[in-house]
């Protein structure tokens, strides 16, 4: 279905856990309490959800669509009848919504959990797995698995629930999708099944050997200065809700790296969405020509860049030139490159991506989402790239599902599943 890009993005992702002990909100919803029909819900975002998705979803029923050669078709007709037993507004009558019964059973259970899953969001409960693991021991491996290992081997106070975990796993799948794939302990390699490819180990070694370095013996004292490399630059194109989260969340990154540094520099038009406290923005000048807003006192070894431009804008300056595989990478969540909606965006910018050279990561809400993608690239950039990672289910999806306001029929996870491509870089005889 035709989507909007934004709406995927227009929830709340959850309150910032390192605020959560000052605040302590009243609280609203016992756990035992959480389903509630979105229009009649005792929580004020929800019902403005609910008239959102009146006004523009549309009734899915066979009767409003159009068949060939028939010119009486009914006009489509928003979305007013909640269904008693997910709680969101999905037909435009009841009458419909019992005719087409047996297709919305499909997804009713899904709906539902979502709609409890949005109420325990806002139930004014105290969130224990918001509260994250510190830095880890170089000498404590990490198990990257899944899920599980890796929050049992990191630490974390154990998430025995399945609400939980859906919570949790919405915000870290930004970071872990990212740390998953560059760790020299990543669970994608070049054995069968692990999804590399013989150009993806070439350039995933490369960035892995710069956030792995060997031990030095370097020290605080000035017979211990080393040479140190510098920060591996992490560029997040089209940047919309994951620029926003707490920063507790992508310090997770620097935790899995004790020896690697990194710059994450949030690009895009939508990069300050959710962020209107930091307004206005700084003024461009000659140390700081795009506005960019900084933050350098992230984490030790982490500084976050956010400019709100287009990436092709920027690479025309020459602004981040040179680049180096050892040092760049480029990551895409959910970036909709060949949604009619969206591509007309990515057009000018992904063959600028190419002429890096350095590995570009992508995700997808849904296996039809990300096969558009590249069917796209395929299109549009053939024999211009290599393949580093075949698609596939990202081991470390959001287990949350989301709702499209402008389509309650379309659900969706976060970075459901990735793939990574890359400019050519050898001329295969």
């Amino acid at each position: 279905s035709l989507f909007s890009r934004k709406t995927k993005e227009q929830a709340v992702f959850a309150p910032n856990s390192s605020s959560q002990e000052n605040a302590h909100p009243p609280r609203v919803l016992r756990s035992d309490d959480l389903f509630h029909s979105f229009t009649n819900s005792p929580i004020p975002e929800i019902r403005q959800r609910a008239a959102f998705i009146r006004q523009h979803a549309y009734c899915p029923h066979p009767d409003h669509r159009a068949t060939s050669g028939s010119s009486d078709v009914p006009p489509s007709k928003h979305v007013d009848f909640e269904c008693p037993d997910c709680g969101i507004p999905v037909y435009c009558s009841e009458q419909h919504w019992a005719e087409d019964y047996e297709a919305h059973l499909q997804i009713c259970d899904t709906l539902r959990q979502i709609n409890e899953d949005d109420h325990d969001l806002r139930s004014g409960r105290f969130f224990p797995e918001f509260e994250y693991a510190g830095p880890q021991m170089e000498e404590a491996i990490v198990n990257m698995t899944n899920w599980d290992t890796f929050l049992y081997t990191r630490e974390f106070e154990a998430i025995n629930d399945d609400r939980s975990m859906r919570q949790v796993t919405r915000l870290l799948t930004y970071p872990l999708t990212i740390g998953s794939i560059l760790h020299e302990l990543s669970p994608y390699n070049i054995r069968k099944g692990g999804r590399l490819t013989a150009e993806g180990l070439k350039s995933l070694s490369a960035l892995r050997y710069t956030l792995h370095p060997p031990k030095t013996g370097g020290g605080v004292g000035i017979e211990g200065l080393r040479p140190e490399a510098p920060p591996v630059r992490i560029f997040i194109l089209g940047a919309r809700a994951e620029s926003s989260l707490p920063r507790n969340v992508w310090v997770q990154l620097a935790h899995l790296f004790p020896r690697g540094k990194f710059h994450l520099i949030f690009i895009g038009p939508e990069s300050m969405a959710n962020r209107d406290d930091e307004f206005p923005l700084p003024p461009r000048t000659a140390s700081n020509p795009f506005g960019a807003v900084i933050e350098d006192r992230v984490w030790p070894s982490m500084k976050i860049s956010t400019i709100v431009d287009y990436y092709h804008t920027l690479h025309k300056t020459g602004h981040f030139y040179p680049y180096d595989p050892y040092f760049d990478c480029f990551v895409m969540f959910h970036p909709g490159l060949g949604h009619p909606a969206s591509s007309h965006e990515w057009a000018e910018t992904v063959p600028l991506l190419l002429e890096t050279k350095a590995p570009i990561i992508v995700t997808g809400y849904t296996q039809l989402d990300m096969e558009r993608d590249i069917a796209w690239v395929d299109k549009t950039c053939r024999g211009e790239f290599d393949m580093l990672m075949d698609p596939g289910e990202n081991i470390f999806r959001s287990q949350r599902w989301d709702l499209n306001d402008l389509d309650p029929q379309d659900i969706s996870c976060g970075n459901w599943g990735v793939w990574a491509f890359r400019g050519k870089r050898y001329v295969h005889v």
